[in-house]
C-alpha cells in the first residue's frame, strides 16, 4: 500500500495540544484522520508521542522548523494556541506565509480573533465563548442540545410541541408557524428517523429542528 502523503485531505497539523488542541486532535484520530500534533513543551510531546500519528516539539513561529515537518503540505492546519496571543499571532502568520491551504486557529477573545483573521487565518473559534452559550441554552431548559454556527444558523435538540403526539410535521406546519426546519424526530431508546411531511410525531418525541438562530430560539422558548 503508497504511504500517504500530507497532501491528503484526511491528514491534519495541530498546533499546540493544550485542552482545546488536545481534544480536537483526539477527536480527528477517532474520525479516521492523520494527525501530526506539534508543541513547544516536551513533556507534554512526551505525553502525546503514544497517542497521536507523529508528535513532535517544535518552535511553532519558526518558518524554517515549520517547513523541515512538511507543514506546508498539510491541506488543513489547526492553532490551538491560546494562553500565549503573539505565539498564537505569529504562528499563524508563519503558516499563511509557507501557503497552508486552511488555517483553523482558537481565540480567546474578540480582538484576538479578529487579529487572527487579519494575519491569515481562514476559520477563528471561540471555544470558551460557544461553550458558555450552549451551557446557558441547555441551563434554561429550552433545549436538549444546541450548536449554533458563525453565519447566522443553529440547530437544537427540543422536545415536541404539547399536543404534537400523532400528528404529522406537515400538520404541525412548524416551518410555515416558526421558520423552523424539522431535520428529524427521535424517541429514548430508538433510531432516529429522519424527517419527512408525512412523518408522525410519536408522543414524547424529540426533535432536532434546524433554520435561522433567532428562529430556533423562538421556537425553543414557546415550546
Amino acid at each position: 500500500m503508497a504511504e500517504k502523503s500530507p497532501r491528503d485531505a484526511d491528514n491534519v497539523a495541530v498546533i499546540g495540544l493544550g485542552r482545546f488542541g488536545g481534544s480536537v486532535a483526539e477527536a480527528l484520530l477517532d474520525l479516521g484522520y492523520e494527525v501530526l500534533g506539534v508543541d513547544s513543551d516536551p513533556r507534554i510531546v512526551l505525553d502525546w508521542s503514544d497517542r497521536l500519528t507523529q508528535v513532535v516539539e517544535a518552535d511553532s513561529t519558526d518558518e524554517d522548523a515549520l517547513r523541515q515537518l512538511g507543514i506546508p503540505d498539510f491541506p488543513r492546519v489547526v492553532v490551538g494556541i491560546g494562553t500565549n496571543l503573539e505565539t498564537s499571532v505569529l504562528t499563524v502568520l508563519a503558516l499563511q506565509e509557507l501557503g497552508v491551504p486552511e488555517i483553523w486557529a482558537k481565540a480567546t477573545s474578540v480582538k484576538h480573533g479578529k487579529i487572527l483573521s487579519s494575519v491569515g487565518a481562514d476559520h477563528v473559534i471561540y471555544p470558551e465563548s460557544e461553550m458558555g452559550e450552549r451551557v446557558a441554552h441547555l441551563i434554561s431548559g429550552r433545549m436538549l442540545d444546541y450548536i449554533e454556527f458563525d453565519d447566522g444558523f443553529a440547530i437544537a435538540k427540543v422536545r415536541a410541541p404539547r399536543g404534537a403526539g400523532g400528528r404529522t410535521l406537515a400538520d404541525l406546519g412548524l416551518r410555515s408557524k416558526w421558520g423552523v426546519t424539522v431535520v428529524g424526530t427521535k424517541r429514548p431508546g430508538e433510531d432516529f428517523v429522519y424527517a419527512r411531511p408525512e412523518t408522525p410525531v410519536p408522543d414524547g418525541a424529540i426533535l432536532i429542528v434546524a433554520g435561522d438562530t433567532a428562529k430556533v430560539e423562538a421556537y425553543a422558548a414557546e415550546n
